[in-house]
Order: structure tokens, then C-alpha cells, then sequence
């Protein structure tokens, strides 16, 4: 078993040999400047790795990106195995990230937060207290109530 500092360390390695062959190395057009590798993830025995990515386009971009990482898996994998110079070079799983679908759910929950506070200070803006203005009893008025 490797320890957590080995992994870790072939992790940031396979990242970095994966981004720097698909932009210089592999041909294939649907592999082009729009996939970005987000993150490495790599087993606690060295044995596999899976590598997450986002590519910058529609659903048939992602499509075609993701046929494209599974048709050079070998070649990537051949590229990660001579630059790790480990005895047992890791499987590569490549998996969409779910980053950018994250964030954008989160704008849109901040954009109604934001659209529900502007209505909330448009309604409240010429509101007047139901009662006066200072609700709490002062000295000067126990003295009045009790004359």
C-alpha cells in the first residue's frame, strides 16, 4: 500500500502528462483546445487512476470529446507510464466533471435569491411600522401612566 503523499504526488503527475499530450500530442480534432483536465484522483495501491475533465461546448462537443479521451487512453496511458517510471503504470478512467452543471445551478439559485430580495425591498419600501415607532416602555412614560 502507497502511502497518501505518493499518491498524491502521481496524481498531480498523470494530470499534468495528460493536459500537456492532449494539447500537444494527440491529432484528433475532437480532442482540440476545448477539453481541460480539472482533476486526478489515484487508488491507494497505484493501480488506478481516474482522471476528471470538462470540455467547453454543447452536449455533442462533450460527446465527441468523450469518445475521443476513450479512443487515446492507450497513448495516454503509454505517455503517464514513461514519464511515472513506476513498476505498474494506472489504469486512466476518464470521467465528465460535474463542476460547471454545479456552478451554474448555484447562479441560478442566486440569481431567484437576488430577484426575491428586490421584491421583498420593492414591497417594504413604503412600509410604516404597524404599531409606533420605539415599541419599548422609557421611565418618562411609567410616570405618565401612573398620574
Amino acid at each position: 500500500m502507497a502511502d497518501n503523499a505518493r499518491a498524491k504526488k502521481l496524481a498531480d503527475l498523470i494530470r499534468e502528462v495528460v493536459a500537456e499530450k492532449l494539447q500537444r500530442g494527440i491529432k484528433d480534432p475532437r480532442l482540440g483546445s476545448h477539453v481541460t483536465i480539472t482533476d486526478t484522483r489515484v487508488t491507494g495501491d497505484l493501480r488506478e487512476a481516474t482522471v476528471f475533465y470538462t470540455v467547453y461546448g454543447d452536449d455533442e462537443d462533450r460527446a465527441s470529446a468523450a469518445a475521443g479521451l476513450q479512443s487515446a487512453k492507450g497513448i495516454l496511458r503509454s505517455a503517464v507510464g514513461a514519464a511515472a517510471g513506476t513498476k505498474f503504470t494506472p489504469t486512466l478512467t476518464f470521467v465528465a466533471d460535474a463542476l460547471p452543471e454545479n456552478a451554474k445551478t448555484i447562479e441560478d439559485l442566486l440569481d431567484k435569491a437576488r430577484a426575491s430580495d428586490a421584491k421583498v425591498r420593492e414591497v417594504s419600501s413604503g412600509a410604516t411600522y404597524a404599531g409606533e415607532a420605539d415599541p419599548y416602555r422609557k421611565p418618562e412614560d411609567e410616570d405618565e401612566a401612573s398620574e
